[in-house]
């Protein structure tokens, strides 16, 4: 016999149904408070720094604790992409970074 390839749960569909709502919430709710915010230059400031700063708290932790080929790999990407501003380039650098240290005993 045959049984169905899909079955939940009601307590697994209505955590997921939750979390749908939560997320489109707090999705909508951004968008309806910077709606009432005016644009100052002081926040648009802000806000155009926001996608570096995320980025910086993400890889930061990684780099802490990845050592010496994370360190290397992550200064060679941003070199990369700074000299040619093209991000598959850099990823690629970073790459072969990490191959030629790994190939290197680290």
């Amino acid at each position: 016999m045959i049984e169905n390839s899909f079955s939940a749960d009601g307590l697994f569909v209505a955590a997921v149904l939750s979390m749908t709502l939560v997320t489109y919430t707090m999705r909508a709710g951004g968008y309806w408070v910077m709606g009432r915010v005016p644009l100052t230059p002081r926040v648009r400031r802000a806000l155009e720094s926001l996608p570096g700063a995320i980025i910086v708290s993400t890889i930061l932790p990684i780099a802490l604790e990845g050592g010496l080929p994370v360190a290397v790999c992550l200064v060679v990407s941003g070199a990369v992409m700074a000299l040619v501003r093209k991000d598959i380039v850099a990823v690629f650098c970073a790459v072969v970074a990490a191959a030629a240290i790994r190939a290197y005993g680290f």
